[in-house]
């Protein structure tokens, strides 16, 4: 992918680094994007005082600031909404003399790119660990003259070689079991001495990391998801960089990096964006302050950031045929930063799913970031999707619970439901059981299958788009820590050689087996349920005592379909009185059981098996 190109430069958007006397990104452009506005940063030895100029109708330069390092130019150019897609020559002179030639490139966009659809409450995630998912290039797993050069399938924080080619080789698999969108963990350049396969150490903002593949190969996998009706959602991260960043040696302004480029701790209090008591020393440390001394801290108050930030979320998006985004660490950014980049983003693609992480239990917390929710203080989030992380707490508790005890157990779950009124759009939250930060939901409930089995079920069947973590399907777990290397496992059969291999079902266990049929089953049916994809819920609080205690029902419904599951947590058998749910239930009601593919009629009572999830479309 690394080319090496001097005066003359041809701009294609599969180069990412161009040589290294010059550096211009966004490495191209497109014509017929609704903003104008294009700024380039332009970096090479001493441009201190340098001119640039078109040559070329269709691209005028409007202003050139210099840095406060001599090396680089910010250009802010003006794209002509009749401009044809070509080469267009820039000249930057200095003294009188031109001392570089730049063919920059504006290409034409995909068709109906602008309006692109995205991933919905149609929709099921699949969150995958490039690097522990399958290794579909050995010859990428070590590339010479990156910093870190481990590859150690036992160590949970070296790299393991899982890439790109390994999830496109792989595709029909994910299809196949269900899932309609791929979330991948970062896979631009973590160029970082130490755990640099998780991506979250950005050192270049415009490559793909070289161990997981070329910019070409994320590009292939746009297309094919898209091609199989599927989405691929970017990881973006906005907040901050890794310390091996090609910036960090020469910076192009002072304040590029927060605290004068020196590590100071973030305080990680993210609820004082919204505390009306908070000190302006705890607030500025929340968004100002660094993740970890790796991470360096982006000044997104600097305007020359602020557009390099968003031209490059914009890039990718429209490089890679992207479906939507995930963003990591969304309340470490300044919220006036957090709402400039989600309004330009969606300005150019007005359909664009965008999904926030704020790791908060508590929805008013949450909330607060959702686009149409009416703040107290004013402000005005124009984020679509947040990640369910109160939802995620109740599930993880409800299963772990005695639901005997007052407010505890599926109560849980009943109760932060309730909370949804805080929510703008609570349908528009992902819902899900862990993640790569977390215990696997499997080792969350104690490794009992019935009770993961039920979990999924809620998840699948609540509001909301689910998210599922790799390996879920087949009862991946973290046995022995909570170490993110270990919960983020290497995918049997993503290496060859391995003895088991979850992609063909080759020395898979029954149990394993079982649960991946579960899934692709519940998937499959999931996929033609209107009342789940876009219907009301209805939900009725578990009794505290006699039979209906440990078992919650719930509808979802649409004029077209009416879906009820009914979850029963106790270890004996349950029969209900379905005289509670008359209201939506009527009496004699006539059912299919989906999961056990039978059909039913309604009496008064009905025998929930004990530890079970029983989704009925009533007919």
């Amino acid at each position: 992918m690394k080319k090496v190109l001097f005066l003359g430069l041809l701009f294609c958007a599969s180069f990412s680094l161009i040589s290294q006397d010059l550096r211009v990104e966004p490495l191209n452009w497109w014509v017929g994007m609704k903003n104008p506005n294009l700024q380039l940063l332009i970096k090479a030895k001493d441009l201190q005082g340098g001119t640039v100029s078109s040559t070329k109708a269709g691209l005028t330069v409007k202003k050139v600031t210099n840095g406060d390092s001599p090396n680089y130019l910010f250009v802010d150019l003006v794209v002509a909404p009749n401009a044809q897609a070509g080469t267009y020559p820039l000249i930057i002179k200095k003294n009188g003399k031109v001392v570089q030639t730049i063919n920059y490139s504006l290409e034409a966009r995909a068709k109906g790119s602008a309006n692109r659809p995205s991933y919905s409450t149609k929709d099921v995630i699949y969150l995958i660990t490039p690097d522990r998912f399958a290794n579909g290039n050995p010859a990428n797993d070590k590339v010479a003259g990156m910093r870190d050069m481990s590859l150690n399938r036992g160590a949970l924080y070296d790299r393991h070689g899982g890439d790109l080619r390994g999830i496109l080789d792989h595709l029909d698999y994910i299809k196949n079991m269900g899932f309609t969108a791929i979330w991948n963990m970062p896979e631009v350049e973590n160029d970082q001495t130490l755990e640099s396969y998780h991506g979250y150490g950005i050192t270049d903002h415009y490559k793909i990391d070289r161990r997981f593949g070329t910019n070409e190969d994320y590009r292939e996998l746009g297309m094919k998801t898209q091609a199989n009706g599927m989405y691929l959602i970017k990881d973006i991260i906005l907040n901050h960089c890794g310390s091996g960043h090609w910036w960090m040696e020469d910076m192009p302004f002072k304040d590029w990096i927060n605290f004068g480029g020196k590590f100071t701790s973030t305080t990680h209090r993210r609820e004082t964006v919204q505390d009306p008591h908070v000190s302006k020393y705890d607030a500025k440390l929340q968004t100002e302050g660094w993740f970890v001394p790796a991470m360096p801290d982006l000044n997104q108050k600097n305007p020359f950031m602020q557009q390099y930030i968003i031209q490059n979320t914009i890039w990718w998006i429209e490089y890679a045929h992207l479906g939507g985004l995930r963003i990591d660490t969304y309340p470490y950014s300044t919220k006036e930063f957090a709402t400039m980049w989600s309004d330009a983003v969606l300005n150019e693609y007005p359909n664009l799913n965008m999904v926030g992480e704020e790791w908060s239990s508590n929805p008013i917390i949450t909330s607060y970031w959702q686009r149409g929710k009416v703040n107290r203080d004013g402000y005005k989030s124009s984020l679509p999707a947040l990640m369910d992380f109160p939802l995620q707490n109740a599930i993880s508790e409800a299963m772990n619970e005695n639901d005997k005890e007052w407010g505890k157990g599926l109560n849980k779950i009943y109760s932060t439901i309730s909370n949804d009124l805080v929510y703008a759009n609570p349908d528009n939250l992902v819902v899900f059981g862990d993640n790569h930060d977390m215990s696997r939901i499997y080792t969350q409930v104690k490794h009992d299958q019935a009770l993961l089995k039920m979990a999924m079920t809620y998840i699948f069947t609540t509001r909301g788009i689910p998210q599922v973590f790799y390996g879920t399907e087949i009862l991946m777990s973290n046995p022995k820590s909570s170490e993110h290397g270990e919960i983020r496992g290497d995918f049997p059969g993503g290496w060859a050689g391995d003895g088991k291999n979850a992609f063909t079902g080759a020395n898979m266990t029954a149990d394993e087996k079982a649960m991946q049929d579960f899934f692709k089953k519940i998937l499959s049916w999931r996929k033609g349920a209107e009342a789940i994809h876009k219907g009301k819920l209805l939900h009725f609080g578990p009794e505290n005592s006699g039979e209906g205690n440990g078992v919650y029902v719930y509808f979802r419904y649409t004029s077209a379909q009416k879906v009820m599951v009914v979850l029963n947590k106790n270890a004996d058998a349950r029969n209900i009185d379905l005289s509670h749910y008359e209201e939506i239930l009527p009496a004699g009601a006539k059912a299919h059981n989906v999961m056990e593919s039978t059909d039913v009629v309604f009496g008064k009572t009905l025998n929930v098996p004990a530890k079970s999830a029983q989704i009925f479309e009533i007919r």
